[in-house]
């Protein structure tokens, strides 16, 4: 059995379209529709109702779907087990993260493998998780690095669970909140607020949480939301990741009731990465292991 006619399955399922299908695995939709129409001649059995309104599974598609995603994984790890025995990647990963975890999750894998593997390439952006996640859906990216958001992932798109970290207040340890032990959101609301830009997860917690609050920057990076405090430009509203410019004379303190952000690691449903890509993300699971054990509820 071809794995790519499993995949194409597979994709024409989740989006419900053989067009949509087509246009994720970067095929024309005669190409894929004849490539389902042969693994259904190869399995004999039906596996598609068609319309014209899309696509869906029939009980014995249902049936296949748990198999051939195994299937389709187990190709993956092969392909990511045999770039590992050869010793050597090449070609160019491209990966989009928001600004704190490009530090302390991508940056760390892109120096292991750039001191191991001479020949491979990373293309790092750092931008919102809206448009990471509209990059990769394109194309763009082979994958990223997002704190979700609270709509559910668009079609085409998967989010998987990498971490999760509380969100609390950046405050100067001469400020008046400083001594608390946890606050409330509705601490902030008589304070200046240092946050990350509109549009991003940060801003939407803010925002959900504190009726109308006086945003006086809005940053486009978790550094410069704790330079600015630091400066004293107001409190800051973060996770408690750690940042190559982590300013001293600053602590970060818990806000109560508050809902965690998931960092979440968001790829293309249905797509095939390169090994180098496989082998960059599986790295990057691990480091984000690494900093869930270690995890510390303060900055630096």
């Amino acid at each position: 059995m071809r794995v790519e006619r499993a995949r194409y399955l597979l994709a024409a399922v989740e989006t419900g379209s053989l067009r949509a299908a087509a246009a994720r695995c970067g095929v024309s939709q005669p190409t894929l529709g004849q490539q389902v129409s042969l693994l259904e001649e190869e399995l004999d059995v039906n596996l598609l109702i068609r319309s014209r309104h899309g696509v869906r599974p029939t009980a014995a598609g249902q049936a296949m779907i748990g198999p051939l995603s195994r299937l389709v994984a187990a190709e993956d790890a092969a392909l990511g087990a045999a770039a590992d025995s050869g010793g050597a990647y090449q070609g160019r990963v491209a990966i989009g993260a928001i600004s704190v975890v490009a530090e302390t999750l991508v940056a760390p894998v892109v120096a292991r493998l750039r001191n191991e593997h001479a020949d491979l390439r990373f293309s790092v952006s750092e931008s919102s998780s809206g448009d990471i996640e509209a990059r990769v859906l394109d194309g763009g990216l082979d994958f990223g690095v997002i704190s979700a958001p609270t709509a559910a992932a668009a079609s085409g798109l998967r989010r998987s669970p990498l971490l999760t970290a509380p969100v609390g207040a950046v405050v100067r340890t001469d400020h008046l909140l400083a001594q608390r032990d946890e606050l409330a959101w509705q601490d902030l609301a008589t304070w200046p607020i240092v946050t990350m830009r509109s549009g991003t997860v940060m801003w939407e917690r803010l925002h959900e949480n504190v009726a109308e609050p006086d945003v006086v920057v809005q940053a486009m990076s978790a550094r410069l939301v704790k330079v600015m405090v630091g400066h004293g430009a107001g409190i800051g509203v973060l996770a408690p990741f750690e940042t190559s410019t982590d300013v001293p004379g600053l602590r970060w303190i818990p806000l109560r009731s508050a809902d965690p952000v998931e960092i979440c690691l968001v790829q293309r449903s249905g797509s095939q990465p390169s090994p180098s890509a496989l082998t960059v993300r599986r790295l990057v699971e691990e480091r984000a292991a690494e900093l869930l054990a270690s995890a510390r509820g303060h900055v630096g």
